[in-house]
């Protein structure tokens, strides 16, 4: 029985986005609480929180893109001209929150520039993400065999809230990995921050979940359709029993509980986009087979993959492990 190398792959590129999504979005989220973290004892232990892993969290990413544009050729062609705005700002806020995480250890007099700085780089590129999530929910129109629509397509109501949804989403993230990785007066104050960034995500969990269905009748159908309905029933209810065990953990003032379910709130997300799209991987009219390049560059492909990412699978797992527990406070990024 011959592999299906295009379900093989987009599961790869998948999962990349995915952990992409899941550490940097705390790091961006610590980036955007930057100016309401109190002093600057307070904002330094939370930059040195993500200073061992920040920049290899964006490694998946590239991985992601990079995958994009070798084993779906279709999908990058039609995807980047749809959504060139939202991504130079994405990477252009990446990139100044790059350069504000360093320079702002070099200097005394400029410290509150880096710091602007490095909020303003954290949420431009949050925002542009969100928009590009949304753009690629509500489907993007195609001629043939390349982008149709407009250069504004992007931007619309629904991209605009997912925009603000990521910031809430990034900012339960950022606050609750705070929880975990500190102690003290800026620990309680990322337990109330994560409250109602907490609440604020299940809000905007709840719109689009009303919402998406009537963008697309694929996605009616998918959701609310006879049997349908009784396969996907689950997602919902599990993201509430996520929700309770998030605000549990609050309530307990346990550590890690509310990381961990933070965290499973964006994988049960991510579960529901994916039923939405699939097997679409530009809705609603390109399928992953018809975007995916030729077996033979896929097989070729996946043999620098099995080895590529179990390293930075590894890579990244020991990094975490080397710098776990508690932020010394006495410690610094240099």
């Amino acid at each position: 029985m011959s592999l299906d190398y295009p379900l093989i792959w987009a599961g790869l590129i998948g999962f990349a986005v995915l952990a992409y999504l899941l550490l940097d979005g705390f790091d961006l989220g610590i980036g955007i609480l930057f100016p309401w973290l109190g002093g600057e004892a307070e904002q330094d232990i939370a930059m040195n929180s993500v200073a061992p892993v920040w920049d290899g969290n964006e490694t998946w990413l590239v991985l992601g893109g990079g995958g994009l544009f070798a084993v779906f050729p279709l999908a990058y062609a039609i995807i980047l001209p749809a959504l060139y705005a939202p991504m130079i700002a994405m990477l252009l806020g990446l990139i100044l929150r790059g350069v504000a995480f360093e320079y702002r250890w070099r200097t005394v007099r400029g410290k509150f520039l880096w710091n602007m700085s490095f909020t303003a780089g954290s949420l431009i590129a949050t925002v542009a993400q969100g928009i590009m999530l949304g753009a690629l929910v509500q489907g993007i129109e195609v001629d043939g065999r390349a982008y149709g629509g407009g250069w504004w397509d992007w931007l619309t109501p629904f991209s605009l809230v997912t925009g603000l949804a990521m910031v809430v989403g990034y900012m339960l993230l950022g606050s609750t990995w705070l929880i975990l990785k500190t102690e003290g007066a800026l620990q309680e104050l990322s337990r109330r921050i994560a409250w109602y960034a907490g609440w604020g995500t299940l809000a905007f969990i709840g719109i689009f979940s009303l919402w998406t269905p009537m963008l697309l009748p694929e996605y009616m159908e998918r959701w609310f359709g006879w049997p349908a309905i009784m396969y996907v029933a689950p997602v919902p209810l599990l993201v509430l029993a996520a929700g309770i065990a998030l605000f549990l953990g609050l309530r307990r003032k346990a550590e890690a509980q509310p990381f961990i379910f933070s965290n499973v709130l964006f994988i049960l997300c991510y579960i529901g986009i994916i039923i939405s799209f699939y097997p679409n991987i530009v809705p609603p009219s390109v399928t992953i087979w018809q975007a995916a390049a030729p077996d033979s560059s896929l097989k070729f492909l996946l043999v620098g993959a099995s080895v590529l990412i179990p390293i930075i699978v590894v890579y990244t797992a020991h990094a975490y492990w080397v710098f776990r527990g508690k932020i010394d406070a006495s410690a610094g990024y240099h």
